[in-house]
């Protein structure tokens, strides 16, 4: 397929963990008068959350985040403001040490690489934003000035030292997510020695410091693959809450006399050159498995594809 044809084809969609149909309204995160409101307010819900998962039900319609009344949230947990719709309903988290036990029959606990490609933007929004939250001030609990336990405050968004009161803010670290492609419009592919059998992804690798994004994407090739990038194109971004990093899509092309592939034999065990019709073999064949469906890897294999993976190829 035409390059052209293929990225018209595949106008990307927004990836699956960066959408959303909720404002965070931050500016009410201090209000305590606005936030105590709020909860009490009989059209707010909240979504009860513990290690990453919350309920869903599978419906008609598709699968939902059970929501409940805060009047019907357990009395015990860590709340944090969510933000608010356009009708005005107020969103909030629960994170407890675990799921409540009384709810809906038909309610079952997932987790974001489950159902977060099934949710509707709201809820994908809410879930994301959640396990972030909770996420971060699981792993935050001391202060990394004084030691001295750290509290919960600005409703969930920021942790304050409990003796020298330094404020501590919720971490994300970027991280670079590339498809490489070549002169005869290939894609590099890679894969490391602990996945699956046959699972083959995109390259990435943490931004170091002091270093810009496309100099990461450029020595993250170099290191991983030997191969050498000349030009750099960013395409998407999306959190990936696992458990705080920020994964940022790139395109890149390889410079014609840099494409001999060296693998680093620690972050890749295997990494090759793929042409559209070899990867769709191996897709039908199942001795290529594409990579999670919410991930920003398959985004930019799909894009440059031309098309959606099969459903049977997926995992």
């Amino acid at each position: 397929m035409d390059r052209a044809v293929a990225a018209k084809a595949a106008e990307p969609v927004a990836p699956a963990l960066s959408r959303g149909g909720v404002d965070r309204a931050a500016h009410r995160r201090f209000d305590e008068p606005w936030l105590a409101a709020a909860w009490s307010h009989p059209a707010t819900r909240v979504l009860p959350i513990a290690g990453g998962e919350a309920f869903v039900v599978d419906t008609e319609q598709g699968t939902e985040l059970v929501l409940v009344p805060s009047f019907e949230a357990p009395d015990e947990g860590d709340r944090y403001f969510l933000g608010t719709d356009d009708a005005g309903v107020s969103y909030f988290a629960l994170a407890g040490e675990s799921l409540p036990g009384r709810l809906d029959g038909d309610a079952r606990p997932a987790g974001l690489r489950e159902v977060a490609g099934l949710l509707s933007e709201r809820d994908a929004g809410l879930l994301v934003h959640a396990v972030a939250l909770e996420n971060w001030h699981r792993l935050h609990s001391f202060c990394s000035r004084c030691g001295h336990p750290t509290r919960k405050a600005g409703a969930g968004h920021v942790r304050r030292c409990t003796s020298c009161a330094a404020e501590h803010y919720p971490r994300t670290d970027p991280a670079v997510i590339m498809l490489v492609t070549d002169d005869q419009d290939r894609c590099l592919l890679g894969r490391q020695s602990i996945w699956p059998e046959g699972r083959w992804s995109t390259l990435a690798g943490f931004v170091e410091p002091g270093e810009s994004l496309e100099q990461a994407v450029v020595r993250e090739v170099a290191e991983e693959a030997g191969v050498r990038v000349a030009e750099v194109e960013y395409i998407a971004s999306q959190p990936w809450p696992f458990p705080s990093s920020l994964m940022l899509g790139f395109v890149a092309r390889a410079h014609p006399d840099g494409t001999r592939i060296t693998v680093d034999g620690e972050e890749l065990s295997e990494a090759r050159w793929v042409s559209r019709a070899e990867l769709r073999a191996g897709w039908e064949s199942g001795e290529m498995l594409p990579p999670s469906g919410i991930s920003i890897a398959r985004h930019l294999i799909e894009r440059w594809y031309g098309e959606p993976i099969p459903a049977a190829a997926r995992w």
